[in-house]
C-alpha cells in the first residue's frame, strides 16, 4: 500500500467516496518542516483558495493532517482530483515513515 498525506479536501468523507469508492482509515500525523499557505485557483463560479504545502526547512514549522493507505490506482485517482495546479511530492513524516503529498505545481500563485 502506498501512503498519502492529507491536509485538506481529501479528508473528507464524501471526496473519499466519490473518488475511491469508500471512505479511507487514516491516521493523525505530522508533516515537519512545512507550513501551510494558499494558491488562487479559477474555478467555474470565480476565483477560489486552497490550502497547499510549503517547504520550510524549519522544524519548528509543521502541519498537522492525516495518513492514509492507498492502492495505485486510488493514489492515480487521487492525482486526477488534485488537477493541474498540484504536483505529488514526496515527504518525510513526523513518524519517520515516507508519504506522498501534494504542493502547488507552480508557486507563483501565492
Amino acid at each position: 500500500m502506498i501512503q498519502l498525506f492529507t491536509y485538506g479536501t481529501l479528508q473528507h468523507d464524501d471526496v473519499q467516496e466519490n473518488l475511491f469508492g469508500r471512505v479511507l482509515t487514516g491516521t493523525p500525523e505530522k508533516l515537519i518542516g512545512y507550513i501551510l499557505k494558499r494558491i488562487q485557483i479559477e474555478e467555474e463560479f470565480g476565483i477560489v483558495q486552497y490550502p497547499v504545502i510549503v517547504e520550510t526547512n524549519n522544524e519548528e514549522d509543521f502541519i498537522d493532517g492525516i495518513v492514509y493507505e492507498l492502492t495505485e490506482h486510488e493514489l492515480n485517482q487521487a492525482d486526477l482530483y488534485e488537477g493541474l495546479h498540484y504536483k505529488r511530492v514526496a515527504v518525510h513524516l513526523h513518524s519517520n515513515q515516507k508519504a506522498w503529498a501534494y504542493s502547488a505545481a507552480n508557486l507563483t500563485h501565492f
